[in-house]
């Protein structure tokens, strides 16, 4: 028997999809452009808003008979044991193959922005503790766990990471984030595409593009970021993600651009992803998306016109579930209203990628090794221990607190204290989907803050009462949490967020906030500590930051941790015990005020403080702040005098850290761009490059930063990406206010253009210092 071209291992990709498409029937090609969620509720009760549109009628056994382009979270929907559930998506995949002409299976996808989101897998910090981390290696090796688990139970594609700049404080979403400056989400999320990648798992980028600029910080609101912004703050990290990562997919967003929906934004997802970045992967529409066209958008008439616009822009899965894509999308291209070319030019992206995972090949087998599934192993809770203990930030220990003493007696309070979901997004499975079923127990262990300080320091007299509610407005628990401040030498005030979905916590998706008050009455229960006249060590697990101005000079130390995930209560235990010297360094401002958003670090002159405002919007603690146990110096600097360079050259500068401590230590040195003089405004400080450096006590690295003159451009008027010449800064320092060394350049020459050929980061080398 001879085999068909398309069977053909030995033949390129593109070849044997192209053999392939010349047999299939349209329904066929059609059958895969869309994904099927069967466990999905329609009566609007599940996990998201909307979701009673997309209840389509079809019968599973006459549908899979066209094949099948996508299995909707098989194993994110619902508990399920990880072996029966490889079982069974084993048992779904072998059916869809059966039922179809050509024997192509689907492509499994889940959730995975901070671990594998299912029941018993490890819950990894969120993506905003990643950004604090400042360790991309570590990111990197966190990810290829999570692709290592999705694999080993059949799943294909993770939905994963986050690209979007925090540009609203107050937006839900900010704990998906990896933070609020485009290179720190560029070089975090690339690492994080590298790890998913190398386990064979597809990486999507979201949420293409603009999502995080919505107005007013609401979700799925319109966007209304200028030309340049988008250009120079939004799209970088994605094209990170795709050059250097090598992601094989990308989710258009949810928002709209100027009016015009991304969904069905051609000079978006065609014009820049494709023709200009050479992006030759898959676009896959967020959940519901497409029907949105219609329904929330109103620029389709019906499921058809939204299906056009999609296909025309560029979407080529549509996603969760069946809703625009099928019977009536095939009768429009059967009336000539629908162009034929793009269902065949979105299958053949689709089936391409299918090729290359292996879906296309003769000997193809879903079956799985399923008796040693272990999600939660060991080794991944090392990872995610580590990944917990690099992101806590200590704001401020400005009388030498913390760490605590052992003898010293310890009142813990608030609501954050005792609850094991106050380590977990919104996105981790017991927050996500458990909530929904309180009858299945968690899956895996999460100590909480409370238990990890008991064991952390098993001889101290720890005392506890939760003092309030996350968001009620009960301050009956007051007088009981003050009492047991005063009986304390030392109160561990333990307040944030409860993350959740639309609404149902204080941060997640659709849990958007005015202003960045803390939570409830949290803010009062933390006044009332502090009135006590006992130090009190503030803890926040959040997913975004909160105003502390209200507390600057009163809290004998404050320390942030973002959603540290499982291991985070030991962390933060570890920290406040002096186990873990803290090294995490803030992602994202902490502002001083609770109003005045939206801010961020990246401001040109005009967002500064100044004399023609009464607001002053300069944040407590600035962008890459943190503190440590031990103290650092930055020695025999290299690169101060002004130094003439070409528009296209580059430019080295140089430093010692040493450990001048007596305990271990990381260091994160941190350099940043200011251009005086441009055509356009530019941000007044913005992070081009950053190294973490461990050191023990009396240690010292030499770190070099090589700058090209490629990481100053930006885009001018006419919409081009230069370089200008003229004088620069680089700014060495400890956080965007925090500066240690400074090298002044003149950059010669003409303004230069540059493309996707451009250095997109700045090479650091660390070498032990002789």
């Amino acid at each position: 028997m001879t085999t068909a071209p398309w069977r053909d291992a030995a033949l390129p990709a593109a070849t044997r999809v192209d053999d392939l498409l010349s047999r299939m029937t349209l329904e066929e090609k059609i059958a895969q452009l869309y994904g099927v969620w069967v466990g999905a509720a329609t009566d609007g009760d599940g996990v998201a808003p909307h979701q009673q549109h997309m209840n389509t009628d079809y019968d599973w056994d006459e549908l899979i008979t066209q094949g099948l382009g996508q299995l909707t979270r098989s194993f994110g929907t619902s508990p399920v044991d990880p072996a029966l559930g490889a079982q069974a998506l084993a048992r779904a995949q072998r059916r869809i193959a059966a039922a179809g002409r050509f024997g192509i299976p689907a492509v499994a996808h889940e959730e995975c922005l901070a671990g594998f989101t299912t029941w018993g897998a490890t819950a990894y910090p969120v993506p905003l503790a990643w950004g604090a981390t400042f360790d991309p290696a570590l990111v990197e090796a966190m990810a290829a766990r999570i692709g290592r688990d999705m694999r080993s139970v059949g799943v294909h594609q993770g939905l994963a990471p986050v690209l979007d700049v925090v540009r609203d404080l107050r937006w839900g979403r900010v704990e998906e984030t990896i933070g609020e400056d485009p290179y720190l989400v560029g070089t975090v999320g690339s690492a994080y595409v590298r790890g998913l990648e190398s386990a064979g798992i597809v990486a999507t980028l979201k949420h293409f593009a603009g999502y995080a600029s919505s107005a007013g910080a609401r979700n799925l609101a319109p966007v209304r970021a200028g030309t340049r912004e988008f250009a120079d703050v939004t799209l970088p990290p994605f094209e990170m993600a795709l050059r250097e990562g090598g992601a094989r997919s990308v989710m258009a967003a949810y928002t709209e651009t100027d009016g015009v929906p991304a969904s069905a934004d051609p000079q978006l997802l065609t014009g820049l992803l494709r023709e200009q970045w050479g992006f030759t992967g898959t676009v896959v529409a967020d959940y519901f998306a497409i029907d949105f066209l219609q329904t929330l958008h109103r620029v389709a008439g019906s499921p058809t016109e939204s299906a056009h616009l999609a296909l025309a822009a560029g979407i080529d899965v549509e996603l969760p579930t069946l809703k625009c894509y099928g019977k009536d999308l095939a009768a429009a291209v059967r009336a000539g209203t629908v162009p034929e070319e793009l269902v065949d030019r979105a299958a053949r992206r689709v089936l391409v990628q299918k090729c290359e995972l292996g879906l296309l090949d003769e000997d193809w087998n879903p079956d799985l090794p399923t008796e040693s599934i272990d999600l939660d192993s060991a080794e991944n809770r090392a990872v995610a221990r580590r990944l917990a203990e690099e992101s806590v930030v200590l704001l401020a220990n400005p009388d030498g607190v913390l760490p605590l003493s052992p003898d010293t007696r310890i009142a813990v309070v608030g609501p954050r204290a005792a609850d094991a979901l106050a380590m977990l997004g919104c996105y981790s499975f017991p927050s996500h989907v458990g909530t929904l079923h309180p009858e299945t127990p968690m899956g895996i262990e999460i100590p909480t803050v409370l238990d990890a300080l008991r064991t952390e320091l098993p001889d101290t007299k720890v005392t506890y009462t939760e003092g309030c509610g996350v968001s009620d407005p009960d301050t009956s628990g007051f007088e009981e949490a003050v009492a047991r401040a005063r009986e304390a030498d030392v109160c561990v005030a333990v307040l944030g967020d409860r993350s959740g979905l639309f609404g149902r916590g204080t941060s997640g998706e659709g849990c958007d906030v005015a202003d960045l008050a803390l939570p409830g009455v949290q803010g009062a229960l933390l006044d009332a500590l502090v009135g006590t006249g006992v130090p009190v060590v503030l803890v926040l697990l959040t997913g975004r930051p909160y105003a502390l101005g209200r507390w600057d000079g009163r809290l004998a130390a404050a320390v942030q941790a973002f959603f540290p995930g499982e291991e985070g209560g030991p962390a933060v235990a570890g920290v406040l015990s002096g186990r873990v010297n803290p090294s995490g360094r803030l992602p994202v401002s902490v502002p001083r005020g609770p109003g005045g958003q939206p801010w961020t670090y990246l401001q040109p002159p005009l967002g500064l403080a100044g004399e023609v405002s009464n607001l002053d919007p300069t944040p407590l603690y600035a962008f890459g702040h943190g503190r440590s146990y031990t103290t650092f110096a930055w020695e025999d600097f290299e690169g101060g005098e002004r130094t003439e360079i070409g528009t296209d050259d580059g430019y080295d500068l140089s430093l010692t850290v040493r450990n001048s401590g007596d305990r271990a230590g990381a260091e994160v040195v941190q350099l940043y761009l200011h251009d005086p003089v441009a055509a356009v405004t530019r941000p007044d400080v913005r992070l081009i490059g950053y190294q973490r450096v461990e050191l023990a006590p009396g240690e010292s690295s030499r770190v070099t930063f090589r700058f090209h003159a490629d990481l100053s451009a930006f885009t001018d008027r006419s919409g081009r990406r230069v370089v200008e010449p003229g004088a620069l800064e680089l700014r060495l320092a400890a956080s965007a206010a925090d500066v240690r060394h400074t090298a002044r350049l003149t950059l010669t020459g003409p303004v230069r253009e540059v493309g996707l050929e451009r250095r997109l980061r700045c090479e650091t080398e660390i070498s032990q210092d002789g």
